[in-house]
Order: structure tokens, then C-alpha cells, then sequence
């Protein structure tokens, strides 16, 4: 069987209709083939499978769907919890951690351990962890799983380690921090309630001790029930029963009198002396209406009580609480100060807010200085010792997802010059107005390493802005931000916006980014079939913006007519989109029927000033055709030193001079073959028609049924799987279709997208089974076009979605002045090679073995002001026929990957070298060829989530893991490879995950991270007065130990909960598992252990020899005693 599929690869690779083809090439994996090579290429590969290893390095911008806070007042590090089980520890700029619960709950409260370097959390599967952060990496120490209640509340005493657990059903228990394991001691609820309530109190939503006594424990019961338990005595000191639901309680500092909050929007403030009824009780936001009563208030959520020195009046400050008839208002938090009451409104829903404080003491006056406020999609920090309560710049990338990311890109080795200068044009467009203090967060500590590089990612959004982040030593901070938006027109309300039937809510959707660094050329695909080519100037300029139109559609006599579908099955183009004229569609009575040779949107036509920074040059625009949308663009590449841009989608390519300001190729795909066409001579199978009736869903006789079909389902009714790979990398993710039939908004689009199905049908990746194909890839190089070629002349390298490579060899003139007047000649010569699926990746190399880079132009200011002594020439890198001869002139190797295979081939001959069946029951997703410890390798991304690297150029495995299962679509649509072992995808809406497949990055990456913990002493107590002590104000001595401890209150219920043990610091290594470096790793743990067991072995014998020592000494003292005396005197 295995001979016979190495025969069929062979006649399928080698079709007799193409001269120019490649020779058979054999399956096995990482072999040469049986064809003759032009010579014995002797290429020394250095890369190992021990250079390579997976893990996962920083994750950057706001942890998605955040649930909790917590923060360390003396560490000033700060904690975030996510519905997802996540945990994102925060301090100074460079201080950012990520961590996961392994189970996936939802984090629902976390307690520093102030001054520990550990961290309590309790999730929504009722089970405590406890977090070491004395390492890099947070691991878990124990775990403690509750199994008959659910966890509703904790409360952590400062330096203490006893733990108050709240639950669901009223009770509350203890648990020893240290152990982890729980006390015998509970405070049941129908002990804390009087025996005559015969009403349940409800869940337990607030614990916490009295700043005067803390013996004394105050349980808030959800009914609207507060005890003050006597935890000596065993027993309530005093119950409230108030009629309001309880939200949480604050105490005063002196421990007189607290604060609650409640459902209905008031505040209750209760004095010690007297809890029958409260003293005090406000709707913050409640007006009196006529007939005397309060107007109903949304809940307060939370309130925080806090006292001043400098103020004799104190802070109160609480989220919720408006008025229920303003509709429309915006989420709150409101000061109140006395008799100030400021209200600032926050852009989405408050999850959570803590005041920051001088002390840790709450027996102390609070002294706030700073509110933290968890938003929804934001993370906010007020500065409350100005009056106008200014916030402070954040030092976090949290807006990543300001606008929803729809691509990425990642460059790794950058030029050094571009950070520098994209920071300085960047910064003169920053907000003011920010809090002229420092960051408050500001624990931890780190270091930029010695071995870092400039690194930068760029992420495209849906409403057409662009960011630049710098991506140096594993931080993120925005450079600079470009809106795509402003080159065109506004729609005019009333208009029939040409873009509106096509994108309605994100017109200026970025699909995809081509940057070259050198030149600082930049250009933006745009979801509305077009594309932006930005320079780069330091300085303004006034210009006008060229607008080239592009007719690329399919023709009428290219399309197999209707008769020819009822013996052959019509299918889809690859893209999602079809090149057919669709039948009439409901809409087809509109207008939409009648625009032709218009683009979608409006390019600026008058004179326009534009900033410092990336200025637009050019725009190409696709156009309608005959009432259809254009196809959106499948693929982009420049070339600066060329001077050329070269587009496709799914019906052709198009070429365009951007120095002239031309177009000089605009084709359908089938004419670029002329008659090497591989197809043509292929007689159809009557396999074929057999499949007609096999009832796959990627088959339709009817388009009209299969247009409503993908309507219903935009994401699951693909008609191939070609087409769920287009969309999966986000070059054609929505069909006009969908669009003339419903409009999305990019959040509505994500989520279809996360629902989609990932079962595929072997069957549906032959080839002979398309009727059109998509370019999915393009990229300029210096090649050769022909086998007879002697010399590289500049080539576009074309790779479809039949898996079909083109090479197409131009003309450019080399003289300066000649390229600005004379015509560059592109000539499609025929020249066609051949793999198994959609060609995704070109890749050259020398003979040996290097990385050949494209050629470039060293970027120069267009507008920069003139200077007679430096002619502005373009000055060219990597092409003048003297180097290409002398470098090149011996062929080159150049690599192509495609969904299913990656091929070596020798130029100009054009035989197969090597070959790689890399997947079979799934596709490659991404695959870039990069550069890692000085050699070149192959990375790829395949839809099942496994990550390869295959060496160059034997196409050898190095590494296959399965890294990531492919739960939707934006994992897919923004993962990529870069240089030096780096990758990084988008994890969630609001989240860039960084990763290394770099096995000596793995190894440094512990000395990269910040420390999360720095030993500081903790602040002394202030020393209270005589007078004050005397008379009750200080907090009495409360021996926690002796109450709770196993010897007093015995031993808690073995099936009331389950202590489930640490990894501890094997968590920690868990990056370092694999090979000499993990038992190096592990051997050092151990060490660890063993050195930790055997201080503890010394403390004991110690111990052992002051009590032999002691003992000695009273055997001495009684022998000295009994030595005179008689036997008689006993």
C-alpha cells in the first residue's frame, strides 16, 4: 500500500503537461528522493531535537472576564482572578505574572498573605489553594477541597494563620494556613442566630475581625443578619436583624462602629453601644419624592470605610447605589469626603474595587491614598490625595483590546533605530492629565537581561487602527498608533453606503499587515478588498493620497455553465467565496444590482496634512462588478528595493508599481498558466460524478440552497475545507454572502467562531475536485524563472490553494532614474511545481544552507528638508546583478510549505530534494521559516494543535508536540512564528500569550522574569497611648492557636473536606521537564529538600543537645548537693 501511494505521489507531482514540473518525489518523511539532484549538496545542519522545547513565557494586555482582586500593602504587589481559573499577578513595569488553576474555576476571592510572598484563593469549584510566590513562577503549595459546602466568603486576619472560610449554608470554619487543613472549631449558623428565628440567614457575605478585639468575629449573614461572635466564648456578643440584604461591611478603625451596605442602595452605619437599631442610615443617590418616601436605588455592591489624619472627616467610598429612573447612566464609584460627593463614571461594569492604605494595621488610621478599580474590560487607579481625584497612567498594556484584535505580527531582531523613533512620534499623542505621582503597584523587582534583542508586534483592529507595541525583554508598551480609518471618506448618514451592505459595523477592518523594517514601508489589507502602503517621515507633510482601482473578478466564459453542474458538482472556491455570478439573491432588487466598477469605500481626493509618522501613499481598491462585492484579499507581499506590491484573492493576482504608481498585472488565476495549465489535460474521473451522491456537506447541486445553508451558519457550513482554512487565517473569514444576508459585528463574528466544527473530510483535499483556485501566498525574491536561467532576476513567487507554485520573473530597471520612467515587465512563463494542499509558506536558502533575506531599500525621509551635500538616492541591499552573481550564481534551495506537505526544491532545475508529508488527518494553520541558534528551521501550527519544527534543509522532524488544543478561530487567525525561538497567538479577546520553542529560552527564562517577592520588613505597630490602652482602645491579646489548634478544638470531619498536596517547587520547573536541563532541575529541587530535612535534623539535634546539656547540669547540681551526706540523711 505504501508503494502504491508513493507511485500515485509521483504521477501527481510529475503531470506530463508541464514542462517546467518537478520530478517525482518520494513520501518518506525527511528524505531525498529518487530524483537526481544537480550536484551533492553538502549543508552541515546544526540543529538538534535538544534545541527545541514548548512553554510558554509572558502573556500580555487585561486578563479576560476578571472576577477578583486582592492587593499586598506592604509587597505593593497586586492580584487579578478570571472566570477561567487564571491569575495575573501585577507589580512595577517588567513585575507580570500569569498563572492557572488546573481545574478552570472561576476564581471567586484571593488574601495576600501580607508580607509572605503567598497568595489564598478560592475558586467556584469550593476548593482553597494556597499560592508560593517566593519563586518566579507561582506554584501551589495545598489545596484544600470542600465537598458538602460551597465556599461564599474568606477572611485572612493580618499576620495571622488561621483562615475564616464563610460558606453557603450559614457556617463558618477555620483553616490553618500552614498545614492547610481544617480546625475543629465551626461556627455553626443556628448556633449564631437566636434558636427562635425560624428563618435561614442566608449565605455567609462578609467575616472579619473587630479592629478592637480580635477575639471577637463579625459574620454578615446575605438576609440582612449580622452576629458579633465571641470566638473565647463561644457564643454572639449581639445579633441585628435588619430588613435590607447585606452586600459587605466596613469597620471604622477604632473598632466602634461599621458600615453596611445594602440592596437597596443605602448605607447603615451601627455603633458597639447600641445595635438595636443603626445610628445612622443615607441613600447616597436615593432624592426624596413628594410623598416624603426615598426613589428606589440600584444595590451598593461594596463600601469602604477609611479614616485620615489630615481630615477629620473619612473616606467613604462605594460602587453602585444610583437611582434606578436614570436609565442609560454608566457604571459608578462614588467619594464621599465629608460633604463632597464625587462621582466618577467608568466605562464598563465594576467587578471589584479595593482602597490602597499606608498601614496593614486596620486597628490604625487607614490613611488612603489610592482607589483600584476592576472593570469589566479596564483597570483603573485613582489617586485620592488630590481633590480632583485624578487617575494615574497605566504602566500595563491593558488596552490591547481597546478596539477587538483581527490580526498580529510579530518581528523579532528588529533594526535598533525604529523603537527610538516610533516611541518619540508616539509620545507627542499621549493623554494628559494623569496623576503626577508614582505607579502604586510598584513591588517586585527586574532586570532587562544582557541578552535581549528589539523586538516588536504589531496588531491590526476592527476599527481599522494599527499598534505598534515594543516587545523587548519580554514587557509591552505602546509605540505608536496608526488609524487606517482617516484615508477615506465618512459615509454620509442617508448614503447607501457602498461598504454597508458589505461590512456594516467594521468597514476598516485590518486583515492582514505587511511590514519591511528597513524601509519602514507599511501595508494594511483592509476587509473591504483594500490595501494602505504607508512611509515612514519624521516630518508633516501636505500630499495627496493616489487611489488605483483594481477590476479583479472572475469571467462569465471561465464559469462552468449550469448544464455542466448536473453531471459535476459546483463548488465553492476555496476562500468562502464564490467566483460565480450568484442567482438572484433576495436583495438582488436593490441598488446592489446595478454598482459596477465602484470601490467599497472612498478615498480622500482633496489635499491632506498629515502627522509625523506613517503617512499613506497609495491605495489600491477592488471593485464591484456587475452588483457583486468584490472577493475579499487572500494574500499581500512588497518588496522596497523593488518597488513593487503584488496582491491576490480568490479569482487572481495583481501587481502594482508604488513608485509609479501603477498597475502592471492584473490576471485571473487561470490565465497566469497559459497553456502549462496542470488541469486541463486531466480527464475528469468518474469518480467525480459517483461523489456527486455521496451527500457531503461539501457538496451542492443548488448554490442558492447552499448560500442560505452558510447563512444560517456562517462558520460550520463551509462547502470545503479549504475555505475553513481561509477563514482560519483571517484572510477571507466572511463571505459576501453572509454579509448581503446579515451583518455582524466583530464580537458577533468571534463568537460564530468560536463555535465552529473542526470535523474534516479527507476526501475533500483532491485536488481535482475545485473549480477555482485562490492565491493564498505571494512573495518577491531574487530566483530564477526558468530552468535555463543562469542568472537570479527579481521573481513573484505564487502559491494557490490547489497547492500550485508559479514563478513569475520581472524585468526592473536597476538605474535610478530608469525606474521612476521606464515600465517594469512581469512575464508569467509557465514555470509550474506542485504540492499536496494550499501552499501557505516560501522560504529561500543559499547553498549553503543560509537564509537568504529579500532585498531592501535602506529607508530615507521623503520629506525630509533638502540637503545639497547628500543626494537623496534610493540606496538598495541585496540587489546589483554583481553580488546576485557572485552570491547566487550557483543556484539556491527554496522551501515551500502547504497545509499538508513542505517540499525543498533546487533552482533553477527545479527538482525536488526533499519532501515531508507533515499531517494527514489535519492541515497546517501557519508556517514560517525562521532563524533559531544560528541556523534555519520550518515552524509550523496545525489545526489539532500540534507544533512541528522540521530542519533545512532535509526537512528532518525536530519537534512535534501537541501543544494547543484549537478551541476557536482567533488562536488560528493570529498565530505566529518570528525569529530567535518565539511565537506568540491572541488567548483570549483582551490577551497576546507569548510562548518560546526554543529549548536554551526555556532555560533562561527564569533569570527574564521578575521577582514577584522582595524581602521587607514588616511595618511596626504604632505605639498606642496610656490613656487610650487603658480605657479599652487597643486590640486585646488573642491567642488564635490555643483556640483553634487540634489540641482544644480536635480534629474537623474528614468528609467535610479534602487537603489535596502541592506540586510546590516541582511547578516551578515544570518549564525545564524535559531532557539534561529537568534532571538538573529536579536533582536541585531535591537538593533542596534534602538540604531543608537536614536543617531540620540539626535544629533537632540541637534541641537534643541544649536539653542533654541541661540535664547534665542538674545531675551535676543534685550530685553536689547529696555528696557529704550520710546514707542515713536520705
Amino acid at each position: 500500500m505504501k508503494k502504491f501511494r508513493k507511485v500515485l505521489d509521483g504521477l501527481t507531482t510529475s503531470s506530463p503537461v508541464n514542462p517546467g514540473g518537478s520530478p517525482g518525489c518520494g513520501s518518506a518523511a525527511g528524505t531525498p528522493s529518487a530524483a537526481p539532484t544537480p550536484r551533492e549538496l553538502e549543508i552541515q545542519e546544526t540543529l538538534m531535537s535538544e534545541h527545541f522545547q514548548i512553554c510558554k513565557t509572558v502573556r500580555h494586555g487585561f486578563p479576560y472576564q476578571p472576577t477578583a482582586l486582592a492587593f499586598d500593602p506592604v509587597q505593593k504587589i497586586l492580584a487579578i482572578g478570571s472566570r477561567s481559573g487564571g491569575i495575573r499577578i501585577l507589580g512595577r513595569p517588567g513585575v507580570d505574572c500569569h498563572s492557572q488553576h488546573e481545574s478552570g474555576a472561576a476564581v471567586l476571592q484571593m488574601q495576600f498573605l501580607i508580607n509572605e510572598g503567598a497568595l489564598v484563593t478560592a475558586c467556584a469549584d469550593d476548593t482553597l489553594h494556597l499560592w508560593s510566590l517566593r519563586q518566579r513562577l507561582p506554584a501551589i503549595l495545598h489545596s484544600l477541597k470542600f465537598n458538602r459546602e460551597r465556599i461564599t466568603f474568606c477572611h485572612l486576619p493580618f499576620q495571622s494563620k488561621w483562615l475564616y472560610v464563610g460558606t453557603e449554608r450559614g457556617n463558618t470554619h477555620i483553616v490553618n494556613i500552614e498545614s492547610f487543613i481544617l480546625s475543629g472549631y465551626v461556627i455553626m449558623w443556628n448556633k449564631a442566630i437566636e434558636l427562635s428565628t425560624k428563618t435561614h440567614p442566608g449565605p455567609v457575605v462578609h467575616l472579619s475581625d473587630s479592629p478592637k478585639d480580635e477575639g471577637k468575629l463579625l459574620i454578615g449573614f446575605e438576609s440582612g443578619t449580622i452576629v458579633m461572635w465571641d470566638l473565647r466564648a463561644k457564643r454572639a456578643d449581639f445579633r441585628i436583624y435588619y430588613d435590607e440584604a447585606i452586600h459587605s461591611v466596613s469597620w471604622h478603625h477604632e473598632g466602634r462602629q461599621f458600615m453596611c451596605s445594602h440592596s437597596d442602595g443605602s448605607l447603615s452605619m451601627w455603633n458597639m453601644r447600641n445595635t438595636a437599631k443603626p445610628f445612622q442610615v443615607t441613600f447616597p443617590h436615593g432624592k426624596t419624592q413628594r410623598d416624603g418616601r426615598k426613589e428606589s436605588c440600584k444595590p451598593i455592591l461594596k463600601v469602604e470605610y477609611k479614616t485620615s489624619r489630615n481630615s477629620s472627616e473619612a473616606f467613604v467610598i462605594f460602587s453602585g447605589g444610583l437611582s434606578y429612573d436614570k436609565a442609560g447612566r454608566r457604571p459608578t464609584l462614588t467619594i464621599m469626603h465629608g460633604k463632597a460627593i464625587t462621582v466618577l463614571e467608568m466605562d464598563y461594569p465594576i467587578v471589584d474595587f479595593m482602597v490602597l492604605c499606608e498601614t496593614p494595621y486596620l486597628n490604625e488610621v487607614q490613611e488612603p491614598y489610592a482607589v483600584v478599580v476592576l472593570l469589566e474590560k479596564d483597570f483603573v487607579v485613582v489617586d485620592l490625595t488630590q481633590s480632583n481625584f485624578p487617575i494615574f497612567e497605566n504602566p500595563y498594556p491593558m488596552d490591547v483590546h481597546e478596539s477587538p484584535v483581527t490580526c498580529t505580527a510579530y518581528f523579532a531582531d528588529c533594526p535598533p533605530d525604529i523603537i527610538p523613533v516610533l516611541y518619540s512620534i508616539g509620545a507627542k499623542h499621549k493623554k494628559t492629565g494623569y496623576s503626577h505621582k508614582e505607579w502604586p503597584v510598584s513591588g517586585g523587582t527586574w532586570t532587562v537581561g544582557s541578552q535581549t534583542y528589539p523586538e516588536i508586534i504589531i496588531t491590526g483592529h476592527a476599527d481599522g487602527s494599527i499598534k505598534f507595541w515594543d516587545a523587548t525583554a519580554i514587557t509591552l508598551q505602546m509605540l505608536y498608533k496608526l488609524k487606517t480609518s482617516k484615508v477615506f471618506e465618512k459615509p454620509k448618514t442617508g448614503d447607501m453606503g457602498r461598504s454597508a451592505d458589505l461590512v456594516e459595523e467594521d468597514p476598516y477592518a485590518v486583515q492582514m499587515i505587511s511590514w519591511c523594517p528597513q524601509s519602514r514601508i507599511f501595508c494594511v489589507v483592509g476587509i473591504s478588498a483594500h490595501v494602505i502602503l504607508y512611509r515612514f517621515s519624521k516630518h508633516d507633510a501636505n500630499t495627496i493620497i493616489t487611489s488605483l482601482e483594481l477590476r479583479l473578478q472572475c469571467e462569465m466564459e471561465d464559469v462552468i455553465s449550469p448544464s455542466d453542474t448536473e453531471n459535476t458538482p459546483c463548488f465553492s472556491d476555496p476562500s468562502g467565496h464564490s467566483p460565480q455570478p450568484q442567482p438572484p439573491s433576495p436583495r438582488s432588487n436593490t441598488p446592489d444590482s446595478v454598482r459596477d466598477s465602484i470601490p467599497c469605500l472612498k478615498v480622500k481626493d482633496r489635499m491632506i496634512r498629515m502627522p509625523p509618522g506613517y503617512q499613506a501613499e497609495l491605495v489600491v481598491q477592488l471593485l464591484w462588478v456587475d452588483g457583486e462585492p468584490p472577493q475579499q484579499i487572500t494574500c499581500l507581499d512588497l518588496n522596497s528595493a523593488y518597488g513593487l506590491l503584488a496582491l491576490g484573492n480568490c479569482n487572481g493576482l495583481a501587481v502594482v508599481d508604488y513608485l509609479q504608481k501603477t498597475i502592471l498585472l492584473c490576471m485571473s488565476t487561470l490565465e497566469l498558466y497559459g497553456s502549462a495549465d496542470p488541469f486541463q489535460r486531466l480527464t475528469r474521473s468518474p469518480r467525480k460524478n459517483r461523489q456527486s451522491t455521496s451527500g457531503l456537506t461539501e457538496l451542492s447541486d443548488n448554490q442558492v440552497s447552499l448560500d442560505l445553508e452558510r447563512s444560517k451558519s456562517p462558520t460550520s457550513g463551509y462547502p470545503s475545507r479549504r475555505a475553513m482554512l481561509q477563514q482560519l487565517h483571517g484572510v477571507s473569514m466572511y463571505s459576501h454572502d453572509e454579509h448581503h444576508i446579515t451583518n455582524y459585528s466583530w464580537s458577533e463574528r468571534e463568537s460564530r467562531e468560536n463555535s465552529f466544527s473542526r470535523s474534516r473530510s479527507s476526501s475533500v483535499s483532491s485536488i481535482d475536485r475545485e473549480t477555482k483556485e485562490a492565491v493564498t501566498t505571494l512573495q518577491f525574491a531574487e530566483s530564477y524563472g526558468r530552468k535555463s536561467d543562469s542568472l537570479p532576476t527579481p521573481c513573484l513567487w505564487v502559491g494557490t490553494s490547489l497547492g500550485l507554485v508559479l514563478i513569475i520573473p520581472m524585468s526592473i530597471p536597476t538605474d535610478e532614474q530608469e525606474r521612476q520612467e521606464d515600465p517594469v515587465t512581469v512575464a508569467p512563463t509557465g514555470t509550474v511545481l506542485m504540492l499536496k494542499g494550499s501552499v501557505l509558506r516560501f522560504g529561500f536558502l543559499d547553498c549553503g544552507g543560509a537564509l537568504i533575506n529579500s532585498p531592501y531599500e535602506v529607508w530615507r525621509d521623503q520629506h525630509a528638508p533638502d540637503d545639497p551635500d547628500r543626494p537623496r538616492k534610493r540606496k538598495l541591499v541585496n540587489f546589483s546583478p554583481s553580488s546576485s552573481q557572485e552570491a547566487c550564481g550557483d543556484g539556491h534551495l527554496a522551501v515551500v510549505c502547504s497545509e499538508r506537505q513542505a517540499k525543498v526544491f533546487y533552482m533553477p532545475s527545479q527538482a525536488c530534494l526533499y519532501v515531508h508529508n507533515i499531517t494527514e488527518s489535519s492541515f497546517v494553520l501557519r508556517a514560517d521559516v525562521v532563524s533559531v541558534s544560528n541556523s534555519v528551521c520550518l515552524a509550523c501550527f496545525c489545526a489539532n494543535g500540534h507544533i512541528m519544527i522540521l530542519s533545512l534543509p532535509s526537512l528532518r522532524p525536530l519537534l512535534d508536540v501537541s501543544y494547543l488544543p484549537l478551541t476557536d478561530m482567533r488562536i488560528a487567525r493570529t498565530f505566529c512564528f518570528t525569529n530567535g525561538g518565539q511565537a506568540l497567538y491572541l488567548c483570549s479577546p483582551t490577551e497576546i500569550q507569548r510562548i518560546t520553542y526554543s529549548q536554551e529560552m526555556c532555560v533562561n527564562l527564569q533569570e527574564t522574569l521578575g521577582e514577584l517577592f522582595t524581602p521587607i520588613e514588616t511595618p511596626e505597630a504604632q505605639n498606642r497611648g496610656f490613656l487610650k490602652g487603658f480605657f479599652g482602645g487597643n486590640a486585646q491579646t488573642f491567642d488564635r492557636e490555643e483556640l483553634f489548634g487540634e489540641a482544644s478544638a480536635g480534629k474537623a470531619s474528614r468528609s467535610l473536606a479534602q487537603h489535596i498536596p502541592g506540586q510546590g517547587g516541582i511547578e516551578g520547573m515544570k518549564a525545564a521537564a524535559g531532557g539534561v536541563v529537568g534532571d538538573l532541575a529536579r536533582a536541585r529541587i531535591a537538593l533542596d529538600e534534602r538540604g531543608q530535612r537536614l536543617g531540620e535534623l540539626e535544629e533537632r539535634t540541637a534541641l537534643m543537645m541544649t536539653s542533654a546539656e541541661t540535664f547534665s547540669k542538674h545531675a551535676h547540681e543534685l550530685m553536689l548537693k547529696c555528696k557529704d551526706k550520710k546514707w542515713y540523711q536520705f
